[in-house]
């Protein structure tokens, strides 16, 4: 037990904690701007005005709403203390340096399937499959990474589903409407995109919280997998620097370059997306503010019967990135744990 009090061990702990510092402001590069995508492509809102919303409730969700998600993610890695550290410091420089990549590729792959597969692919190196707590489904909130794997899977089939209902019901109502409906859309775009940035504050914040705490556990900072305030509060805080901070290739493949969305799809899109995020962060679910978006504006546009206007071809390259997230960074983490070790 002394070793983990040893002024090595200590640093690795800083470093690690960095890490998910740092992790929560390239999520915040990342996918924040999902939150403001459809605002700012629809001409809603200024650039400028979008992002000091999504900073705003960014930074409000996390602070308000649990820590489910966090308690999801901090349970992952089943990896004796005195190696804890280590394993996760490895899992996160695989996520933060996947997010970057991705990031500079205009790519809205999930920080929340990197974070997993980074955390994964360094604990199986260290202690073999035992060494993870794969989990399920219990008691209707996911556990483990089987849990994580069933609420990333389906999330983004909620989005779509629900975007494509809410377009239609949309339609149904407004085929009348005049340009009187404008302002009342205008506004509602401003309000879904404050409730889809709070609960993506919610839901991704809390993953970042929730490796602190549990690095915090194994080196004897804490008795109990819980985060302290202050970790909450600077990981809210980084996830909202990464939002100021942009993400302009992901909102222009959201926003734009998906299927060209109007004002009322927008609304949809936004309404759908802040739905089922929000839901997920009450059950614990870490999901992927990018799938479900994304895949939000594909069910706007099988929704409006406008196949043609989607454009498949970048739906395909996202699917191909989402799809090799997970494995691509748990190669990362062992490459990683190999790399802290030598340096370390």
């Amino acid at each position: 037990m002394a070793e983990q009090y040893s002024p090595s061990v200590d640093a690795q702990l800083v470093v690690a904690v960095l890490l998910a510092i740092g992790f929560a402001v390239t999520n915040g590069i990342h996918d924040a701007s999902n939150a403001i995508a459809t605002l700012v492509a629809t001409r809603a809102a200024t650039p400028l005005q979008a992002i000091l919303l999504a900073s705003v409730f960014n930074l409000l969700g996390p602070l308000f709403l649990g820590a489910a998600v966090a308690d999801t993610i901090g349970g992952i890695v089943t990896v004796p203390p005195e190696v804890t550290v280590e394993v996760i410091g490895a899992g996160l420089a695989a996520a933060v340096t996947w997010n970057v990549v991705t990031w500079r590729l205009g790519l809205p792959s999930s920080s929340g399937h990197a974070l997993v597969g980074g955390l994964v692919g360094a604990a199986v190196v260290e202690g073999g499959v035992h060494a993870v707590n794969w989990g399920g489904i219990e008691h209707w909130r996911p556990v483990g990474v089987f849990g994580i794997l069933i609420a990333l899977a389906v999330s983004p089939v909620l989005g779509g589903v629900a975007a494509l209902l809410l377009i239609r019901a949309a339609r149904g109502v407004a085929h009348r409407a005049t340009r009187r409906w404008r302002a009342p859309v205008g506004a509602g775009e401003w309000g879904m995109s404050a409730a889809l940035a709070f609960s993506h504050g919610a839901n991704d914040a809390q993953k970042s919280i929730g490796v602190i705490a549990a690095l915090l556990l194994a080196g004897g900072r804490i008795d109990a997998l819980a985060a302290p305030t202050w970790a909450k509060v600077v990981c809210a805080a980084a996830l909202t620097a990464g939002t100021a901070l942009g993400g302009w290739r992901i909102i222009a493949t959201v926003g734009r370059r998906i299927y060209r969305i109007r004002p009322e799809e927008a609304l949809s899109s936004q309404t759908a997306s802040a739905g089922v995020i929000f839901g997920s962060s009450l059950l614990g679910a870490p999901v992927s503010t990018t799938q479900v978006v994304a895949s939000s504006v594909v069910g706007i546009g099988v929704g409006r019967r406008r196949w043609h206007h989607v454009h498949w071809s970048v739906v395909r390259n996202m699917g191909l990135a989402w799809l090799i997230t997970m494995p691509v960074s748990a190669a990362l983490g062992v490459v990683a744990l190999e790399l802290w070790r030598l340096v370390t």
